[in-house]
């Protein structure tokens, strides 16, 4: 009773909603997120398709043919997303955000649309959910205090060996884990450029699948890497993390 008046309240609200970052992982997102994404009817979202899907799995109060999906594009002015805010938001209506995989606003384009709602002056509520980036770097066992994250790193060899070893001066300058993204079919590519150009005494961490039932995570200096004889990685979804600070541990 009292979520069902939340939802009601008179100052529109831009809700920012969790989803699985793995197949078959609804456990993953809170009930309480569940239930308020199950009660709105105007999302903005990076891909309908996949977001029509995670609604009807929350068996929503509507059906979703009387529901508005509006995609969000890296490559697009977002107009398209922007008036249907504003047209949601004058008509009183809540609305959700919605990334592909995760949490929105971080690793997708869904943070323009949280800065229109700041700029409009509507309220803002992100709710709890997974987050691949936080899972790994929880899981890393480098340093949680001072990270920086840099989405996707160059897609060729000679790139991508440059900007692994600014990395590596980053993290042995600022103490500071350096996090970083692949997608499925580039994720060995990018663990046999990292253990030919890191210098052995670096901690490299792979987290695949998190939450998932292939979920992976290790972190090994480049050394162990090169000694173990797991360094064939699935085409699974992956988060990387490099880090030259206090290696004590993983001695």
């Amino acid at each position: 009773m009292i979520l069902v008046l939340f939802l009601k309240q008179k100052m529109p609200t831009l809700y920012l909603i969790p989803c699985p970052i793995a197949e078959n992982a609804l456990h993953t997102v809170p009930p309480y997120a569940q239930e308020i994404a199950r009660n709105l009817d105007v999302f903005i979202v990076e891909r309908a398709k996949t977001a029509r899907s995670f609604i009807k799995s929350l068996g929503p109060s509507r059906p979703i043919q009387e529901m508005i999906f509006v995609e969000l594009s890296d490559n697009e002015s977002f107009e398209e997303a922007e008036d249907v805010f504003r047209e949601a938001v004058k008509s009183g209506k809540n609305l959700g955000l919605l990334s592909e995989a995760g949490c929105p606003g971080v690793a997708d384009p869904g943070a323009v649309i949280v800065a229109l709602a700041h700029r409009e002056g509507v309220k803002v509520v992100p709710l709890v959910g997974p987050s691949s980036l936080l899972l790994a770097l929880m899981a890393s066992g480098m340093n949680g205090q001072r990270f920086s994250f840099h989405g996707y790193l160059p897609p060729k060899r000679p790139e991508l060996a440059k900007e692994l070893r600014r990395l590596e001066n980053q993290s042995r300058q600022h103490d500071q884990t350096q996090i970083f993204i692949e997608t499925p079919y580039r994720s060995q590519m990018v663990m046999e450029v990292a253990l030919e150009t890191l210098q052995p005494t670096t901690l490299f961490g792979v987290a695949q699948d998190l939450t998932g039932e292939a979920e992976f995570c290790r972190t090994l200096s480049v050394k162990e890497w090169n000694k173990s004889g797991k360094k064939t990685l699935e085409k699974l979804p992956g988060v990387f993390m490099v880090y030259c600070g206090n290696t004590e541990f993983f001695k």
